[in-house]
């Protein structure tokens, strides 16, 4: 053991990259381990593109969250010198009275946010890459679009280690344990010490955290790109991200950028629960026929070839909100994790809000529907198992 940090980041991906940058630019000795390559394709975030939008049918208290990430975004392009942000505009849309609609208008409604409310027949007018059912509405954002995921997190641990952060990478963590009134943690590489811990390990948190393992469920995700037939009609500059509710599920999907194909992707896709050291990588026919038929139906002049097929993983909550908190009985640790398939949008200003629960363990951020306590149903805690 050689100096002892202010804090240590467990975890380099979406979440943990961006407290390391926010804790090295206030000053603070901090230390990041990563399992993996930075960036890596292992966890949540990678596939060249993640959508980021104003309009928040999850939950309207996410909206203030956004307005702050989007600051911050635009922040880290300014440092970094290059575009992470494209603005292509969003589209929620699904029958009336369905979540995605209705709960992404009422949040346009009560933030005061430019919308538009599209019929399907106005939406395919105006996009014509949209066949969307004609009971379908949909709601029309003009500030969402997409980040660059992959290059957010570089641009975020490279900032890093200029403001004087160590890292190491390629060092899988053995297990932490508090130190006094400070922690320990045991990596393949060795111990270290500080006064502070950040676990944002995502499909990882449960074997770091018992607490949580039986409320942070991983799963595999497959997203795939498909060859338009009308290429045109996918650009960022005719193509809004979008969510929509169709009889088949929940499906999300991008326009033409970086790599060949219009990307398409379905919300707990086959509803496979993994662990996240044994998850099957390869991608299967069922796969390809899942994303392929919804994109036939609903986009039928962008639904091509096959480009590509990869997999990723989700880690789930019961109610897909995120945590965020500090650790019940150790109030020295702070917990990043999971985020349910919509969070890397979020991580510059959870970044800011894993800072300052490290720092002070509070944030003027309005975190409550992400505190652990929830997971419960209580504000007293059980104990892991040992």
């Amino acid at each position: 053991m050689g100096m002892r940090y202010d804090a240590i980041v467990l975890g380099l991906g979406a979440m943990g990259s961006a407290a390391l940058f926010h804790l090295a630019r206030r000053g603070r000795r901090v230390l990041g381990i990563e399992q993996f390559n930075i960036p890596h394709d292992r966890g949540s975030y990678h596939g060249f593109s993640r959508i980021i939008r104003l309009a928040y049918y999850e939950h309207p208290s996410y909206v203030p969250l956004l307005h702050r990430a989007y600051e911050l975004w635009r922040e880290l392009e300014q440092l970094a010198g290059t575009k992470l942000l494209h603005i292509t505009g969003s589209v929620d849309a699904g029958p009336e009275g369905s979540n995605v609609f209705e709960g992404s208008r009422r949040s346009c409604e009560m933030y005061g946010l430019p919308h538009e409310v599209l019929t399907s027949a106005e939406l395919s007018q105006r996009m014509p890459g949209y066949r969307l059912p004609p009971e379908t509405m949909a709601v029309l954002q003009p500030e969402g679009g997409f980040l660059l995921p992959e290059l957010c997190i570089s641009h975020h641990v490279s900032l890093a280690q200029g403001a004087g952060a160590d890292v190491r990478a390629r060092e899988r963590v053995l297990g932490w344990e508090p130190a006094g009134d400070g922690v320990l943690v045991t990596t393949e590489g060795g111990r270290y010490e500080a006064d502070r811990l950040i676990i944002a390990s995502g499909a990882w948190v449960g074997k770091l955290v018992p607490l949580l393992k039986p409320h942070a469920i991983p799963e595999r995700q497959v997203v795939a790109w498909l060859q338009p037939r009308r290429p045109e009609w996918f650009t960022p500059e005719r193509f809004p991200v979008f969510n929509v509710t169709v009889e088949e599920g929940r499906y999300y999907g991008f326009p033409v950028y970086g790599v060949p194909g219009f990307k398409v992707g379905r919300y707990h896709h086959l509803e496979e629960k993994v662990d996240p050291d044994k998850i099957d990588r390869e991608c299967r026919p069922e796969d390809a026929r899942l994303l392929q038929e919804f994109a036939t139906r609903y986009f039928p002049d962008g639904s091509g070839s096959i480009m590509s097929l990869i997999a990723c993983t989700f880690t789930n909550t019961a109610d897909e909100h995120f945590v965020l908190d500090l650790l019940p009985g150790n109030p020295q640790v702070v917990v990043a994790s999971p985020c349910s398939g919509h969070g890397f949008k979020f991580a510059s200003v959870v970044g800011e809000i894993l800072a300052d629960l490290s720092d002070r363990g509070s944030t003027r951020h309005d975190i409550s529907i992400h505190r652990m306590g929830r997971l419960w149903g209580r504000q007293s805690f059980p104990q892991p198992a040992g």
